[in-house]
């Protein structure tokens, strides 16, 4: 990693340097896709992709509603409107609500690979391809994951964004997101939205953004991405020990594989507290050194930003269920085997505790 830092170091092409041509090719490469581009983060990569294909305002989006909010608000930006739905008991997007939401001013559907694991990329894109319209993924926790049949995700639909987010499974050191895509107009749209509308200095053939990958995060991503496969592996193997330690736990519920996935990148480790306070759980693992996180404690229809979409509590059962239950454990490439135990251990006395804290 220094190595490549100082390489970036001594030649001083900071802004689109050919560290971060050579890391698209070699993400276009893993992902199985003609190309890709590097863009300021995962947010703007889904911007980019709905200006890029030409989709604004008048126009309507689909994507679900237990998502974060970026997901959503890239939608906005665009000037299309955000039309949400609701999810199944596995997070992931419902597409026969998908389906009953097509409109004529429907554009795209952007289902999330919520946590690592693929939506039914099958069924939508059989809806996507009835009704004509884009199918975008929202790939930004799903490096690395794939279908029964081996594709990787950000290659199953028209274009797809990741995010290289430091927390992700390929972080950067900052900020940093990408498009996938085997569209060649939409590469050289999102060429010219992300450097001011300009592929030559000086020279604007449309209004665009500054939305450019570092070439100091784009070195740093190459580095990682050798290593992408193994921490993915250590990932699945980790989800496993947990679903052997906590099987049987009352009250715990572990993901479950969808059928059409083939592997699964565990972004994040994801369990439902079912007949005890959540939020009580979290503080209890706390007490005992466990950091745990909600994602996400507020789905998209009731976050004041979109008030204006005036759904009320009720509209989306499944996400505000989800909302009031998921708890994500400890996963990282590096945790360990007494780690899970401990982990695990904890949250079943957390189960069985009577009061606010453990003895």
């Amino acid at each position: 990693m220094e190595r490549a830092i100082k390489a970036v170091l001594a030649h001083g092409l900071f802004i689109l340097g050919p560290e971060v041509a050579a890391f698209e090719a070699q993400w276009a490469s893993y992902c199985g896709t003609a190309q890709a581009v590097g863009v300021g983060s995962g947010t703007d990569a889904l911007h980019l992709i709905l200006r890029g294909l030409g989709i604004g305002r008048g126009d309507e989006v689909i994507t679900v509603a237990n998502t974060f909010i970026a997901t959503a608000e890239a939608i906005s930006f665009s000037g299309a409107q955000p039309v949400l739905v609701d999810c199944r008991s596995d997070f992931l997007i419902n597409p026969d609500a998908v389906a009953a939401a097509i409109t004529p001013k429907t554009k795209a559907i952007i289902p999330v690979h919520l946590y690592g694991q693929p939506a039914d990329m099958a069924t939508l894109g059989a809806i996507a391809k009835r009704h004509g319209v884009h199918l975008i993924e929202d790939a930004a926790q799903a490096h690395g994951a794939t279908l029964r049949d081996g594709r990787k995700c950000g290659s199953l639909g028209d274009a797809a964004a990741f995010s290289f987010y430091p927390g992700k499974n390929l972080g950067a050191y900052g900020d940093g997101g990408g498009v996938t895509t085997n569209d060649p107009d939409l590469v050289r749209q999102i060429h010219l939205l992300r450097n001011l509308g300009s592929t030559v200095k000086y020279h604007h053939e449309i209004k665009g953004f500054n939305s450019r990958l570092d070439t100091l995060q784009a070195a740093v991503l190459s580095v990682k991405l050798k290593r992408l496969e193994a921490w993915n592996e250590s990932r699945r193997k980790a989800a496993n020990l947990y679903r052997s330690a906590l099987n049987g736990c009352p009250g715990i519920t572990v993901p479950v594989e969808a059928p059409w996935t083939g592997k699964h990148a565990y972004h994040l480790f994801v369990v439902r507290v079912v007949g005890k306070d959540r939020n009580l759980v979290a503080r209890i693992l706390a007490e005992k050194g466990v950091q745990s996180v909600v994602h996400y404690p507020v789905p998209i229809h009731r976050q004041q930003a979109y008030a204006e979409l005036g759904l009320s509590a009720g509209a989306y059962p499944e996400a505000e269920m989800a909302a009031t239950q998921v708890l994500s454990l400890p996963m990282f490439p590096e945790i360990t085997v007494d780690q899970i135990a401990y982990v695990a251990d904890t949250l079943r006395a957390s189960m069985a505790a009577r009061s606010g804290s453990l003895p």
